[in-house]
C-alpha cells in the first residue's frame, strides 16, 4: 500500500519558560533557564531544593473550579497544551470527522500528585477509607487522552504510551504510523506531566539521578559539560497535531513541517543507565533514517536526549558519531533540557516541538550553562551559549527512558 505523506498543522506547549509555544519559543533562543527554588513543598530535609517549574500557572485561568478538582496537574498540563494546538491548527472551527480524529498521548508516571496526596491523607487518618472517588479516574495514565478525546469529541484510536521518558516521542511516531497506514486523518499527539513534589524529589533524589546544584539553580542543568551531576527535574506539556497531508491541503490548513520517519528501540542493558557505547541509541537512529528513507548527510540538526546525568551525555554523542561518522560534524547538535530541564514523559513533545520550530525557521536554540569541555564526550557542534542561524531542511529529536527505551523522530521541511 502507499503511505501517506504526514505534516505538523498545529502545536501547544505548556513548560517551566514559556506557557504557549510563542513564549516557549522566544526564551529557548534567549537561553532562559526555567529553574528556581522549589515553592511547592518545604526542601529542607531534601537534597535537591530546585526545579523547573511551571510560572505563573493557576488552573482556575483555564478551568471552572470544580472541574479543576477532576483533574491531576498531568490532565491539566495536557489540556491546556492540547487546547493551544488545537486552535492552532483550525481545528476549532473545523468541521472535522469525529471517527477520524485520535488522540495518542504520552506519560511516564501519571498522577503522581494526586497518588501521593490520597496515600498521606490515609497514612495521617485513623484507618478508615476515606479515598475520594475521583483517586483512580484522576491518577491513571491514560486519562489524560481520555480527557481530550472527551472534550472534543474525537472518537478515533485512543490510548496513551508509558516509555518513561520516552513517552511522548513514543505517542508521536506512533501517530504518525497510524495516519499513514490510513487508520486516521489527524491526531492529537504529545505529552504531559507533574511530578515535582516530594515523591518525585524524593524518589530521584535516591536515585541520585537530579542534580543537588542548589547554590546556583539556573546553571544546574549542564548537558555536556564536564561538571554536571544531574538532570533538573521539570513539569508541563505539550502537543502536536499530526494531519494527513492530503486532509490538510484540503482543508487550508498551515503546515510547520513534514514528518518523515519515527523508531524505536531498546537497550536491553541496565534498569536506569544507558549503554555504554550508546548502542540504543544509535539503533534509534538509524531506524528513523530508515523509516524516513534519508541518508545521515541529509540531518542538519539534531535536538538530543541530553539530560546533563554523567553517563548519558557521553552515550549519545559517541553514539552520533558512531551512525553519522564525518558528517556529525557538520550536524547542529543541542539540549533544550538545558532550559527547560527534564519534562520526563513531556519531554519527548516539548522537544519535538523546538525541533519542528527549528526547521521552520532556521535557527538552532542554544545548549546554555556550558562552562567546561570534557575529555570523555566526543565533540560536536553542541551550540553552546548562543542560537545558531543556519538552512535546516531535516532535524531530528531523541529521546531515550528509564528501562532502556529509546524513541526519535525526524521532521522535514514542507515542501509539495
Amino acid at each position: 500500500m502507499k503511505l501517506r505523506r504526514v505534516v505538523v498543522t498545529g502545536l501547544g506547549a505548556l513548560t517551566p519558560i514559556g506557557n504557549t509555544v510563542p513564549e516557549y519559543w522566544n526564551s529557548l533562543l534567549n537561553g532562559v533557564s526555567g529553574a528556581v527554588t522549589i515553592t511547592r513543598f518545604d526542601t529542607s530535609k531534601f537534597k535537591t531544593k530546585f526545579a523547573c517549574e511551571l510560572k505563573g500557572y493557576n488552573s482556575l485561568d483555564y478551568f471552572e473550579r470544580k472541574e479543576a478538582r477532576k483533574y491531576d496537574p498531568f490532565a491539566q498540563y495536557a489540556l491546556v497544551s492540547a487546547n493551544e494546538a488545537i486552535i492552532d491548527a483550525g481545528l476549532d472551527t473545523f468541521n472535522f470527522d469525529p471517527d477520524r480524529v485520535g488522540v495518542i498521548w504520552g506519560s511516564g508516571i501519571g498522577g503522581l500528585e494526586t497518588f501521593l496526596k490520597e496515600v498521606l491523607d490515609f497514612a495521617r487518618g485513623d484507618g478508615t477509607p476515606r479515598f475520594s472517588p475521583f483517586f483512580i479516574p484522576k491518577m491513571i495514565a491514560d486519562i489524560a487522552a481520555g480527557h481530550i478525546s472527551i472534550k472534543y469529541g474525537f472518537r478515533g484510536p485512543n490510548f496513551t504510551t508509558t516509555s518513561a521518558c520516552a513517552s511522548a516521542a513514543n505517542a508521536l511516531v506512533d501517530s504518525f504510523n497510524y495516519i499513514r497506514l490510513g487508520k486516521a486523518d489527524i491526531f492529537v499527539s504529545g505529552g504531559s506531566e507533574a511530578a515535582i513534589n516530594e515523591a518525585g524529589i524524593g524518589g530521584f533524589n535516591a536515585l541520585t539521578a537530579i542534580s543537588v546544584r542548589n547554590d546556583d539553580p539556573k546553571t544546574a542543568s549542564r548537558p555536556f559539560d564536564k561538571d554536571r551531576d544531574g538532570f533538573v527535574l521539570g513539569e508541563g506539556g505539550g502537543a502536536m497535531v499530526f494531519e494527513a497531508l492530503d486532509h490538510a491541503l484540503a482543508r487550508g490548513a498551515k503546515i510547520y513541517a513534514e514528518v518523515i520517519g519515527g523508531g524505536l528501540s531498546a537497550d536491553a542493558y541496565h534498569m536506569t543507565g544507558p549503554h555504554p557505547e550508546g548502542l540504543g541509541a544509535r539503533n534509534v537512529m538509524k531506524y528513523t533514517l530508515e523509516d524516513a528513507g534519508i541518508q545521515p548527510e541529509e540531518v542538519d540538526h539534531i535536538n538530543t536526549h541530553g539530560t546533563s546525568t554523567p553517563l548519558g551525555d557521553i552515550a549519545e554523542p559517541k553514539a552520533i558519531i558512531a551512525l553519522f561518522g564525518d558528517h556529525a560534524q557538520k550536524i547542529s547538535v543541542n539540549s533544550t533540557k538545558s532550559m527547560t530541564g527534564h519534562l520526563l514523559g513531556a519531554a519527548g513533545a516539548a522537544e519535538a516541538i523546538a525541533t519542528v520550530l527549528a526547521i521552520k525557521n532556521d535557527i538552532v536554540p542554544p545548549t546554555i550553562n556550558h562552562f567546561t569541555d570534557d575529555p570523555e564526550i566526543p565533540m560536536l557542534d553542541f551550540t553552546f551559549h548562543k542560537a545558531k542561524k543556519r538552512t535546516i531542511n531535516v532535524a531530528m529529536s531523541n529521546t531515550f527512558g528509564f528501562g532502556g527505551h529509546n524513541a526519535c523522530i525526524a521532521f522535514r521541511k514542507y515542501t509539495e
